[in-house]
């Protein structure tokens, strides 16, 4: 499904028989700065070493050369557990690609692997789209995925940092940070993130809190016009008569006061 995917890129990683594999010194790889998974899980990562350990590396890795180093194309996990290992080299092929193939390789890699975080697929949908100029609707063709898939995931990129990094960091899942989207502010947002970290709040009980709080800033946005409006028109009714009675010659003194829940005026008129 890989290769098939890869050919609707324009390459394909399929492994030529006649290249020549290599037993390449493990401190001369670097990462690849195009490499989309940010997280990798340590138990994963040791039970490919218990992998390698029994059978050895079954599949090279695939590199470039970079400024007499080289820089890992494909294989970053079987890399760091040979490293973890404390082996001296790791099998390897050395391919010529450019900075778009490199990065469209590794993002197609780790696509169709599980454990990518929603936001790490999302980053990796989106750099795809950059690279390949591709409108949403073509790269779910391409991935068999469909669009709403993708747009779905590119929404989430739309979140503030603080709650993708906790989608990131898995103390949310995606269907929590996509009931986050539909609250307008910021603010909002990261107050309820607070309460389904702190109270455990499960995506039901997220969905149910957030109707609320939309519910109630619509009432209370709705009362405030309301009120606003009324208290506007009878404080300009009072000072009107204030106005039209000072008018008449009677000296009337008045004091205005704004509080935090009513408007005081006290109006003196002289008896004499």
């Amino acid at each position: 499904m890989k290769e098939q995917i890869s050919r609707l890129f324009g390459f394909t990683e399929q492994r030529n028989t006649n290249e020549e594999v290599r037993q390449i010194d493990v401190s001369q790889i670097d990462t690849s700065p195009f490499q989309p998974r940010t997280v990798f899980d340590d138990e994963r990562i040791e039970e490919l070493c218990q992998t390698i350990k029994t059978h050895g590396v079954i599949q090279p890795i695939v590199v470039r050369l970079r400024n007499d180093r080289y820089e890992i194309i494909a294989g970053e996990r079987r890399w760091r557990a040979v490293t973890k290992l404390g082996y001296d080299t790791i099998p390897a092929i050395v391919r010529e690609f450019n900075d778009a193939q490199t990065a469209s390789i590794a993002l197609i890699e780790n696509l169709q692997r599980e454990g990518l975080t929603a936001i790490e697929e999302a980053v990796a949908y989106q750099k795809l789209i950059e690279l390949h100029q591709l409108t949403q609707e073509s790269l779910a063709q391409r991935l068999g995925k469909s669009q709403s898939t993708i747009a779905n995931k590119l929404r989430l990129l739309m979140l503030p940092e603080d709650i993708k990094l906790t989608l990131m960091e898995r103390k949310i899942t995606e269907r929590h940070a996509r009931a986050l989207l539909s609250l307008d502010s910021e603010e909002m947002q990261l107050k309820v993130l607070e309460e389904i970290v702190t109270k455990d709040l499960n995506v039901k009980q997220t969905e149910a809190r957030i109707a609320f709080l939309k519910e109630s800033t619509k009432m209370k946005r709705a009362k405030r016009i309301s009120f606003t409006k009324d208290v506007r028109l009878a404080l300009n009714t009072i000072r009107q008569s204030i106005d039209m009675v000072s008018g008449s010659g009677l000296p009337i003194k008045t004091n205005e006061k704004d509080h935090e829940d009513h408007y005081e005026i006290i109006i003196q008129i002289p008896k004499r």
